[in-house]
């Protein structure tokens, strides 16, 4: 789908053509999905997160103008439809620097060896378990910057925030994540010791 083709399937849709908001729906419903999955942890509320934002996006197409783009609109409901859904998940139960390289939120898969293959799916396994126990702002900036690869801008636009806000809720994010991690001792060898850092750059003795 290239931007002339959004363009005329949004505007169709704004004049109520069913049939241009279903194109739309198919060419953004898999990365709508991989992000209510992420913030709201599990399928069942994902696909009802998913499906209250396409709802919201459908009822306020006639009030959209193009002051963003459309993805960028469409990730702002899509947030907010999976932030609602994890409230009223809580209240149903009565409760309730990654930048860089040095923590990844999306892992590789299985290394060249079976130890490291487990090490691997373990900090994946434990990345997950921190982020749900993230406020859900800081959850939603982290999974829009680091896994949905948003810019500054863009989460901005979709959050409704300014890029200032947007810039220091995310170094906030991921030092609250940091922080749950070496609570819980999951950071253990991935993470480089004091001396190695403030030491430099020299070569690892045996």
């Amino acid at each position: 789908m290239n931007a002339l083709q959004e363009r005329q399937w949004v505007e169709a849709a704004r004049q109520g053509d069913q049939d241009a908001f279903e194109q739309l729906v198919r060419a953004y419903e898999k990365r709508v999905f991989a992000l209510t999955l992420r913030m709201c942890g599990n399928p069942e509320d994902a696909a009802e997160a998913a499906q209250e934002a396409f709802l919201a996006v459908w009822q306020g197409l006639k009030f959209f103008r193009g002051d963003s783009s459309f993805s960028t609109w469409l990730y702002r409901l899509t947030a907010n439809a999976a932030i609602d859904c994890l409230r009223r998940e809580k209240k149903r139960r009565g409760e309730l620097s990654i930048e860089g390289g040095e923590l990844p939120l999306s892992l590789p898969d299985a290394g060249p060896s079976p130890q490291e293959a487990a090490e691997g799916g373990e900090l994946r396994a434990a990345v997950n378990a921190a982020l749900a126990r993230l406020t859900d702002q800081h959850r939603t900036v982290l999974i829009l910057r680091e896994l949905q690869e948003l810019s500054y801008e863009e989460i901005a636009g979709a959050l409704g925030l300014d890029l200032g806000t947007v810039k220091s809720r995310i170094s906030r994010a991921r030092k609250a994540l940091r922080k749950i991690l070496l609570e819980d001792g999951n950071l253990s060898g991935y993470l480089p010791s004091k001396d190695t850092e403030q030491s430099g750059r020299g070569a690892r003795r045996p």
